[in-house]
Order: structure tokens, then sequence, then C-alpha cells
């Protein structure tokens, strides 16, 4: 899945030793525990005492920093440091995190934080405490070096994005509180730099027939049988056509159905039945597009279905795939960071859904980041690696001041 597979390492500058002489595994292990201690459960997405401790501890390193929000409970902080004579960087990650689920599916505590063999376990451990504690001692580790910067570093930690990111991320945006030259936005990529993101676009598919007896079918029109004639036309019609549309540096385009309702009784025939859609495109596809093809297959399917109709529309607007040029300054200063630290140059796209989007469909180069296997988001014990946090942090830093001095 790469155009490009190098590790290597490189001389360190005088300068970029001085920072990351400034990390202190110690101390950034004590940040990201406590960030994971906070139950910051989406929903309900109360992130205010997570938000506090980030705001609080780069408030006390001389960051500038304002907390903003158009929800009480959802506020976002944007902190920075620096001047006004060059590139604007961002860092961007989220403090919210999804539902514990079944408690006892958990060995560990889900807020415990605890380390065991090297791994720190807990909801959120890797998604997304972990690139937000090495955003964070990335931007405080060149404060504390003194480093006089040509532009301005932001930390941008937000809200909401389990849940879509519009009160948070898109709240920030869309306000303009900075407008970045770059940004990285920190999820789990297993510390390589992904140029970029499947696009989605959650597709609701909804027949509607005619109610009768159940012991007199012939009388209704059954819209969860004809509903499952459609499911049926998906499978074996288009998911074929769709994986063939590939990427290199993405998985294929993919699609899958994620939910379904209907029905009024066990003894009546039903005149309602609804599936969703998740849908995820690689670039190169139109969300507007792939919603028609769908449709196609819907109408298609029941064409001659009696007493039936469909609808197919997108459950909320949609957004093509994004990929920034492998060539962006951007790009070669993270890659650059991972090859000075030993880790992997691999570059690869990002399958989920991130904030980075909200920058990135504007053309502000948009890379994503972070420390965490992606397959570990959401399950029973969450876990991140000790030094996983640690090479983030300092590749962060690397890239920083590889674009800001």
């Amino acid at each position: 899945m790469s155009a490009a597979n190098a590790t290597g390492t490189g001389q360190l500058s005088t300068i970029e030793q001085q920072v990351l002489d400034q990390i202190s595994e110690e101390e950034v292990i004590a940040f990201h525990r406590r960030l994971v201690q906070i139950p910051s459960v989406n929903p309900p997405g109360d992130v205010r005492e997570a938000i506090a401790v980030v705001e609080s501890t780069l408030a006390a390193e001389g960051f500038e920093t304002r907390i903003v929000s158009d929800l009480d409970i959802m506020p976002s902080l944007v902190a920075s440091i620096g001047n006004d004579d060059g590139p604007v960087l961002a860092f961007n990650a989220h403090v919210d995190v999804v539902p514990i689920g079944e408690t006892s599916a958990w060995k560990y505590e889900p807020f415990g934080a605890e380390i065991v063999e090297g791994r720190i376990y807990g909801r959120g451990a890797g998604d997304d405490k972990a690139s937000v504690t090495a955003q964070v001692m990335a931007a405080i580790a060149i404060a504390r070096a003194g480093v006089s910067l040509r532009g301005r570093l932001i930390v941008n930690e937000v809200a909401d994005e389990e849940v879509g990111g519009f009160h948070g991320s898109g709240f920030v945006h869309r306000e303009g509180f900075f407008k970045p030259d770059y940004m990285i936005v920190g999820e789990q990529t297993m510390n390589e730099v992904a140029l970029g993101e499947k696009g989605g676009v959650p597709t609701r598919v909804r027949v509607y027939g005619r109610t009768a007896h159940g012991a007199l079918p012939w009388e209704g029109a059954n819209a969860i049988e004809a509903i499952a004639e459609v499911i049926v036309a998906l499978r074996r019609t288009y998911w074929p056509v769709i994986a063939e549309r590939t990427n290199p540096y993405f998985h294929p385009s993919s699609a899958s159905v994620n939910l379904f309702s209907g029905g009024v009784k066990s003894n009546v025939v039903p005149d309602y039945a609804e599936i969703q859609i998740d849908r995820r495109l690689v670039p190169g596809e139109d969300p507007t597009a792939v919603v028609q093809e769908m449709r196609e297959v819907a109408e298609a399917a029941l064409a001659d279905f009696p007493g039936v109709r469909v609808e197919v529309e997108e459950v909320w607007p949609g957004g093509s795939a994004t990929l920034t040029d492998e060539d962006s300054p951007l790009v070669r200063a993270m890659q650059g960071a991972n090859a000075r630290l030993g880790l992997s140059t691999n570059l690869r796209g990002f399958s989920m859904a991130t904030d980075g989007r909200f920058w990135s469909r504007e053309g502000v180069p948009t890379i994503i980041y972070g420390p965490g296997d992606p397959k570990l988001a959401h399950v029973p014990d969450e876990w991140v690696g000790v030094e996983e946090i640690m090479e983030a942090t300092r590749a962060y830093a690397l890239t920083a001041l590889s674009i800001l001095s």
C-alpha cells in the first residue's frame, strides 16, 4: 500500500538535538495517562475536563491559548507559539472517545491507563489521546528549547470528532480561528505518513410498500422482502465493481450495509424498510455519482417487484477522498523526521474519516500521522505502546522545526 518503503537514520542538527533533549518519557507518559483517565466519552461528548488539562499545560509553557465552542460541553483549544513572519503549521487531534461498550469485555479498567509490558491500556489510549499527547509534548519541547520560529505553530485539540466533528474541528474551521498553511492530523497510522483519507457517503435506502394482514400477504407489498432484493443486488452486482476501484495509497473502494430497520408487527405485512450503507471512496470517485450508482442498482432490483417504491439518498452530505502531493514540503518534512529517527518513511492512505477533511478539501496540504494501530481503535482493551508515543513526540517536534525554523 505504498509508493515508498524505506527506513534509515540521519544526522540530527544541534537545534534538533536541543529540542529532543527537552522530551522526557516520564513527563510524556504521565500526561498521556492523565488524559486517558478522563472519561471524555462521545456521546454525550463532554470534553471540558480533558481540554482544561491540555489548556493549562500549554499555558504554563507560554503558549497563547483560547478555548472556543458552540456547545458548552464541547470546547476545543487553539494554542499557539511563534510569530506571523512565516508559515502556519497546525497540529490537530481529538480528545473525545467512543463509549466503552460492555465492561465485561475488558480485561483492564477502561479508564485506568494501566501500563503492562510497555503498553498503556484504556479507552482513547490510542484513539486519540496518544496523538494529543505527542502533539502537546512536541510543541512544549520546542518552546522549552527557546527555538526562534519563522512562523507560527498551532496546537488545536478538539471535541466531537467521533460523531462527525461538526462541533469540534468543523466549528473551528467554519469560524476561521486560524488559517493553516500546513496541517498534521493526529490519528493512528503506526507513525507512518498518510497522505490523505478515504471519502465517504453515508447512504440510506428506503423501500415503501403496503400493509396487509400477515395471513393474507398477497394483499400487501412486503417492504422487507423488497429491500432484501436490494441488498442481494448490491452484494452481487455492485460490490465487485467498486472493489476494482483502487489507488496505490489506499485499500479498494468499499461499501457495507450496517444498519437495518423496518416492519410494523409480527403479523402485519411491512410497508416500510430501511438500510444504511457505509460507502467509502478512493480518490477519483465522486460522492454524487456513487449515490446515483446505488440508486440505479436498487431500482433495477425492484423493477419487477409489484407495489413498492424505493428512495436512495445521502444520510448527510458526503465528501470525496483527500490526497496531499507526496512532494509537498510537509510530506517531505515528516518523512525526513522519520528517517532521522530511524522510523519508516512509507507513504500510505488512511481508511477512516478524520477532521483533516475540513481543511484538506479546501486545498490545505494535510497529512495524517500518529502512534497506535487503527485496528485497535474502538475495541475492548484498546492500547498503545509507550515507545510509539515517544517516537511520535520526537517526529512531530522535528517536523515542526523543519517547517518553521
